[in-house]
């Protein structure tokens, strides 16, 4: 028997019942796991999920009346997933965990890069790998697989790249004194602070995960925020501006590190994480690690 993720995995999602996208990767690889969603939307993700190893948890939505916006704004326009998210925190405190996995509900695969290769991975061995090592080290807040389309198969990678952002797929320490804030860009701030107070974040390259691209799925922030804010020209599809508050929230949270820039067609932020090069690694007391390589039974299989 593979081995399993050791801590609970959760999926925010908000008007895409229809999709489902996370929920039905991670039930390919027979991972169970729990979607969490708004009160008036639990019927219609209940009956979406018949068929997939999940549990529907309904969000409390006091959360969303004391989360932290970063902005003056309040509840006249979407709070976006950190409200959800920070349910999700104190939900795995509440049932025991040390530790929980927090995904976007747009992931349609999981990779190990291997060798040159980008492999689809068939079970849920991968998190118990990346929870194995975090748990190493006394210091790690936060970590989670990078992005398949950052990491070329036929260029060099490290295993993994230590303090940088955690985007889209985050594994994360239970007590640490920290929280999700900013009605943007959430997961870029929560890295920095956690960062900026000292603690280390891991991103794996030797895993990966595949995102669908921004404001091309329906609902979710394309719909709350990324198609609403701005204006789809005929020949394109991204509306333009939809992506410019959220980048201009992350320069006003973290001045210091952060700026605007132009990319990929629209405005995006650029954050320099060379001042944590001096957060180091800590690992725990009396930690004994086996020479050679541990696959942990993982191997490689042609599936017709």
């Amino acid at each position: 028997m593979w081995p399993k993720p050791e801590f609970p995995l959760y999926i925010p999602s908000k008007g895409r019942a229809q999709y489902m996208i996370t929920s039905k990767a991670l039930t390919r690889i027979g991972v169970r796991h729990s979607v969490v969603v708004e009160p008036q939307e639990a019927k219609e993700y209940r009956a979406a999920a018949k068929d997939l190893l999940c549990d529907i948890v309904v969000l409390d939505l006091s959360y969303k009346e004391r989360y932290e916006l970063c902005d003056d704004l309040g509840l006249t326009k979407s709070t976006g997933p950190g409200p959800a998210r920070n349910f999700i925190w104190e939900h795995s405190i509440a049932q025991g965990h040390e530790w929980h996995w927090v995904m976007d509900d747009n992931i349609s695969t999981f990779y190990r890069l291997n060798r040159n290769m980008k492999t689809p991975i068939g079970d849920g061995t991968s998190f118990h790998v990346m929870e194995d090592f975090v748990l190493r080290y006394r210091n790690v807040a936060m970590a989670g697989p990078n992005y398949e389309c950052f990491t070329p198969r036929k260029e060099k990678h490290y295993p993994f790249i230590a303090n940088t952002r955690i985007y889209s797929c985050n594994l994360i320490r239970n007590d640490v004194p920290f929280r999700w804030r900013g009605r943007y860009n959430e997961d870029t701030i929560l890295s920095l602070d956690m960062l900026k107070a000292g603690w280390c974040t891991v991103q794996f390259n030797a895993f990966l995960q595949k995102k669908l691209e921004t404001q091309l799925l329906r609902g979710g922030n394309t719909a709350e925020f990324y198609h609403a804010e701005g204006e789809i020209k005929p020949g394109q599809k991204y509306a333009s501006g939809g992506t410019t508050a959220k980048s201009e929230m992350l320069v006003k949270v973290h001045p210091d590190v952060s700026r605007l820039a132009w990319r990929f067609g629209r405005v995006h932020h650029h954050v320099d994480y060379r001042p944590f090069r001096k957060n180091r690694l800590i690992k725990r007391e009396g930690l004994e690690v086996p020479a050679g390589t541990d696959n942990y039974g993982m191997s490689l299989k042609v599936i017709e």
